[in-house]
């Protein structure tokens, strides 16, 4: 049993990782306590019989939950995209994708698989409940299961992000006007009303006003609220990166030295009292990339012979897909360095010649400067929770 933050590890399913959070435990003691109750009324069940009825319903919806969210993976396993874990929690789950699809159907088509699992669900408790001769415990609580997977199922649909339907709103809109932050834009919004309306349902319901609020309706209003309004920020954001190119964002007097450079011509130009680059982009006399090197590989050339020895003699070969083109949207180079993993990559010109580096630190420098709300990281990830 392993731990990442908060979260516990139980083991993994089709090779995703699969956790519990700790809140996880308060929803699993309230419904072990709620359905109990309900079992409770069945004159032939005593008291510990129906407490151990109350955790199998409570642990049986979890597995439902955990099966929504099963549906979610492997429609985006089918397309290509790993699942990097599922997470239960308070609210219900979370499958966490490593991007996002490439075209507006593949991503309707992983939004709606759990929700379509869930009532999947719901159809096959209700056909083992009405042909299985069972006691009438049982029958119940398949029925009770049944109904979960039913209001799950419908209740995801409601078209409003982090739900969802909220992500079939958003690959709707992302094919009608070809732009996925639009779409993205405008389910956050739905979302955030939706969250709006939930808090005041809840309030109202907390009050006595109505009957059909409750707290948990509160805190699933806030809930929402609170995811939406991140999904609105990233779109805002992602909306901002696409209207500028990797060539904005260079970092100035970025790491670039010339391959005819003797290494103490680099030492006393570029290394002693400069910026403590640790890599450097290697050119020739046109401008081109010819490979890089690393600060550390000085090491290896005793200083007697640093007069007579080039860079171009220490250099390494870059890996190219360490850069990008400097016409390139910056919407996608963010999603080069998420997806790759690294802090920066070279600028290339239409021409061929190396204009620098483009970092996060300078994206979000140029984002600041742009009045835009910006984080360490523009995340390209595509969290699908499920709320019960």
């Amino acid at each position: 049993m392993n731990r990442t933050s908060n979260n516990i590890q139980v083991g993994s399913i089709l090779g995703i990782p699969f956790f519990i959070n700790p809140s996880w435990f308060i929803v699993l003691a309230l419904g072990t306590w709620l359905f109990g109750q309900q079992f409770a009324n069945f004159p032939q069940i005593n008291g510990l019989v129906a407490a151990l009825l109350g955790l199998s319903t409570a642990l049986l919806l979890f597995a439902s939950v955990l099966a929504h969210e099963l549906g979610h993976s492997i429609a985006a396993l089918s397309q290509g995209i790993q699942v990097r874990s599922i997470t239960l929690f308070l609210f219900g789950g979370l499958a966490m994708l490593e991007k996002e699809s490439d075209t507006p159907l593949k991503a309707f088509l992983i939004a709606i698989a759990g929700p379509a699992v869930s009532f999947l669900l719901c159809v096959v408790f209700t056909l083992l409940g009405v042909y299985l001769p069972l006691p009438l415990p049982l029958t119940g609580l398949l029925s009770l299961l049944a109904s979960i997977n039913l209001v799950l199922g419908i209740f995801n649909l409601i078209p409003g992000l982090p739900l969802d339907g909220g992500n079939i709103l958003k690959a709707l809109v992302w094919q009608v006007t070809g732009n996925p932050n639009k779409g993205l834009l405008y389910a956050s919004r739905v979302g955030q009303g939706v969250g709006m309306f939930g808090i005041l349902l809840g309030l109202l319901g907390i009050l006595g006003i109505s009957s059909y609020g409750s707290f948990w309706t509160l805190l699933i209003g806030l809930f929402l609220l609170q995811n939406a309004g991140l999904s609105a920020q990233s779109a805002q954001v992602q909306e901002t990166l696409d209207h500028y190119t990797a060539e904005d964002a260079i970092t100035p007097n970025s790491p670039v030295v010339s391959a005819d450079l003797s290494l103490r011509e680099f030492v006393n130009n570029y290394v002693i009292g400069h910026n403590p680059w640790s890599r450097f982009l290697v050119t020739n006399e046109a401008g081109e990339l010819m490979g890089e090197l690393a600060v550390d590989q000085l090491k290896t050339v005793p200083t007697s012979l640093w007069t007579e020895t080039q860079v171009r003699d220490l250099m390494q070969p870059t890996d190219m897909s360490q850069t990008v083109f400097a016409n390139e949207s910056l919407l996608e180079v963010v999603k080069r360095i998420e997806e790759q993993k690294t802090l920066q990559l070279a600028v290339i010109s239409p021409e061929g010649t190396v204009l620098g580096l483009v970092e996060k630190a300078s994206i979000l420098e140029l984002l600041s400067q742009k009045n835009q709300p910006s984080s360490s990281s523009v995340s390209t990830t595509s969290p699908t929770r499920s709320p019960s």
